[in-house]
């Protein structure tokens, strides 16, 4: 920005100024050329004389230096100032810390502040988890739980949007915990925001400090340890010291804990937990790291080796809920399959098996009848339903109904309606043909596992798969094994299970808890006799484990693929039950934890009529969060119209009850805000009811806030954050001893609001006594030297 210029006053003395002067030097170099002297007095005394002349016909064209400068008090100039925890670091060497520093700066009217004053509008701002307008610097305090900087920056550009800005002086370590992606990604047109000049507190010195950088929650299927924890821990300064990270539950009870050295590449720890939640629903654990010898992590001030003791925990959130899940078994004949599955979900409090066994096939043709003019089935006396519209007929199969909710459900047979089917969550079918089903039912299970989401296992029985003529069937459109061209062999017997590659990766297939004992176990196994052939594997579908002839040959035997929106398994063994024959007295059944983990599986994404999702908001609002409500009817479309109420039970012991609104854009979903005050772990309740007031269903979720441990993440100022920040706003970085020059700077830069000046040069005395004092000293000169 060009900001001062040269002009001529008096343009039309012009043409009488040159000539004047260049007479004026003419004359100058004519007499001194004449002049009997030596070469160096005649030229200086010539030079003296001429630029008193020049300078007095300069004075003619009345020389002006004009310009533009920022309009005093008509721009805003802003000063940011950081009040969080990070800044009551101590860094090495400093006898007082990062915040001190920055009080005693901003403090006092120093010289650069009263320079910017003279020229700016001046206002002072502090941030922590918000930003708040101050009158002067000493209400600093440096207790702010997070470092709100991205969405304070945002909020200042808003309130003074449309009113010129100069620009930002911020002064920060530039640790923010509202920015969790890059900053280029982070959605914000930063060009647009005013010039932000950073100056960086705090120092790259290295800290002593053990901090719990970020915690992550898998969960599987494998009973044992459906809970993977992974802990990235990181640490400077530690002088070879060892790090004790463990995970604690509620209550304080140590679930595991690690030893481990602190590697000298300064690469991130990452330890792994498994662990088994004892109660289902929401639960949360605590992960701590701590030097060797300082562990339990405290929350009072103590004394410790680190500089700070804020970042060596988090919390975490684990969510077992969803069930109890239901899950409809289907048999053709009471078997041992459907004994060992039954006696092995009931130790699982989260799944309810219902179970439809036909005892006894239909009789299309008879000729007997116990009893004249008798149309009802004797086998059926002595089950409560003697009369004859109620029991069932003889050109009726007859099924008997186990674990079922009311002495209505499952009273007709298989569902035929989606409302009845789709209050299961997986269908498991067993020993029973394709004609035992209509073209409705097929269809209409079709439905539950792609319009639902459901989960579908169909287990090796003799009346399965292609001997049950499924192969032309929706059903078997849904499996993921052809049928069709099923070759007719001699039968074979002698199988024995192994696990593909695939199988290896998936926990829920695995019943040993390491690689060597599932070996052990997979050799232990009895061998079968009874495998159903299909004809392929269809595209898609992975097969988790195949079984071994006594030939040699290799055939599949455990197959899944997704269909739709659910899930679909093939178990073509149809012995499997012999597994449990190997079990030695008083030890667990590995067929029954088995079958746990398999169900498990189908269910494990099945949609419930009531979900919730908690969102973080914008990064600018730290600690808000939306909690969507997905709401869905008995056939599992969209509901409208509910109510739907939210429960928070906070870390401080108050309960906040909440309306969520039906979202704008998504039918069936309904949301709320909830901005957390307190760190600590919230737990929430949701209750939804329908329009005609009858409960929809509910259902927990939980989530944490660590504003401080976000804020101590990491010590060091972030100097390559506030470098972006200054580069994609058109700022520059700034150094604490630099301020001064800064300021002085500012009227050179482009400004929004400037005012035009001019200073006239001639019209100075000092122009006068230059010229004055060239002709004296020539004179003086021509005098001493005997010149005439």
């Amino acid at each position: 920005m060009i900001v001062a210029e040269v002009v001529l006053g008096a343009r039309g003395w012009v043409p009488w100024a040159a000539p004047l002067a260049a007479v004026g030097l003419a004359l100058v170099a004519w007499s001194y050329w004449r002049a009997g002297s030596t070469a160096l007095v005649r030229a200086s005394a010539a030079a003296l004389k001429a630029a008193g002349f020049v300078a007095l016909a300069i004075c003619l064209i009345e020389p002006l230096k004009s310009g533009v400068r920022p309009r005093p008090g008509s721009n805003l100039f802003l000063l940011m100032a950081d009040n969080s925890r990070s800044l009551q670091v101590h860094d090495p060497g400093s006898p007082r810390t990062r915040g001190e520093e920055l009080r005693d700066r901003l403090g006092e009217k120093s010289d650069w502040q009263a320079r910017l004053s003279q020229d700016f509008d001046v206002q002072s701002f502090i941030f922590d988890g918000r930003l708040r307008a101050v009158a002067d610097f000493a209400e600093l305090s440096f207790d702010g739980e997070s470092s709100a900087l991205m969405g304070s920056l945002t909020a200042l550009a808003e309130r003074f949007r449309g009113r010129p800005i100069a620009g930002i002086l911020l002064f920060t370590d530039g640790n923010a915990t509202d920015l969790t992606v890059d900053l280029a990604t982070s959605g914000t047109d930063w060009k647009d925001l005013t010039p932000v000049y950073p100056v960086v507190l705090g120092t790259d010195a290295e800290l002593a400090d053990v901090s719990v950088a970020k915690v992550s929650v898998s969960q599987t299927n494998f009973e044992s340890a459906p809970v993977t924890i992974a802990a990235e821990v990181d640490y400077q300064g530690l002088g070879g010291r060892s790090i004790v990270v463990r995970v604690v539950d509620e209550a304080r009870r140590e679930c595991e804990r690690r030893m481990v050295n602190a590697p000298t590449d300064r690469q991130p720890l990452v330890e792994r937990f498994q662990l088994r939640p004892e109660r289902p629903g929401v639960s949360f654990y605590t992960v701590e790291a701590s030097l060797d010898g300082e562990e339990p992590v405290a929350d009072g001030p103590r004394s410790s080796a680190e500089a700070t003791l804020a970042n060596n925990r988090r919390l975490l959130t684990v969510d077992r809920g969803g069930g109890p899940y239901r899950v409809l078994y289907v048999g053709g004949r009471p078997n041992w399959e459907f004994k060992f599955l039954r006696r092995a979900l009931a130790e699982d409090s989260e799944l309810n098996l219902v179970g439809l066994l036909r005892i006894a096939r239909r009789e299309p043709k008879f000729t007997f009848r116990s009893r004249p003019g008798e149309r009802t089935n004797p086998i059926y006396r002595g089950f409560g339903n003697q009369g004859d519209e109620e029991a069932e007929q003889y050109d009726q199969p007859v099924l008997l109904r186990l674990g079922t909710d009311d002495a209505d459900e499952l009273r007709g047979g298989f569902p035929k309606s989606a409302e009845d089917l789709f209050r299961y969550h997986a269908i498991i079918l067993d020993d029973v043909e394709s004609g035992f089903f209509t073209q409705e039912q097929m269809s209409l299970v079709q439905q539950f596992v792609s319009r639902r989401g459901g989960g579908f296992l169909m287990l090796g029985g003799r009346d399965s798969f292609s001997k049950g003529d499924f192969g032309h069937t929706p059903l078997g459109e849904m499996l993921p094994v052809y049928l069709d061209r099923v070759e007719v062999t001699r039968p074979e017997e002698g199988f024995r299970l192994t696990l593909t590659r695939e199988g290896w990766l998936q926990p829920w297939v695995r019943v040993r808890a390491t690689e060597e004992e599932e070996e052990l176990r997979i050799a232990g196994m009895p061998v079968f006799k009874a495998v159903n052939r299909v004809h392929a594997i269809k595209p898609g579908a992975s097969v988790l484990a195949n079984v071994q002839t006594a030939a040699g040959a290799s055939r599949p035997a455990l197959i899944v693929q997704s269909f739709g929106r659910g899930r679909t398994m093939a178990l073509l063994i149809g012995d499997l039950w012999r597994w449990h024959l190997r079990r030695q007295e008083g030890a667990e059944s590995d067929l029954e934890k088995s079958w746990r983990q398999m169900v498990r599986w189908l269910v494990a994404d099945v949609p419930q009529r009531v979900e919730v999702e908690t969102r973080r908001l914008a990064e600018r609002q730290a600690g808000a969060l939306q909690i969507a409500v997905r709401v869905r009817d008995e056939n599992f479309e969209p509901l409208d119209n509910a109510t739907v109420r939210v429960r928070v039970n906070t870390p401080d012991g108050r309960e906040i009850e909440l309306a969520a609104q039906a979202a704008e854009r998504r039918s069936g979903e309904y949301e709320t805000t909830f901005a957390a005050h307190a760190p600590g772990a919230y737990r929430a309740e949701v209750v939804v009811a329908a329009s005609d007031a009858s409960e929809v269903g509910r259902r927990e979720t939980g989530w944490v806030v660590e504003p401080a441990t976000d804020e101590l993440r990491t010590l060091r100022p972030n100097r390559s954050l506030l470098t972006q920040l200054a580069a994609a706003t058109g700022g520059e970085m700034v150094t604490a001893d630099r301020l001064d020059r800064f300021v002085g700077d500012l009227p050179n830069r482009k400004v929004p609001i400037v005012e035009s000046w001019t200073y006239p040069l001639w019209h100075q005395w000092t122009v006068f006594l230059f010229a004055i004092g060239c002709l004296v000293g020539e004179w003086g000169l021509r005098r001493w030297k005997g010149l005439p």
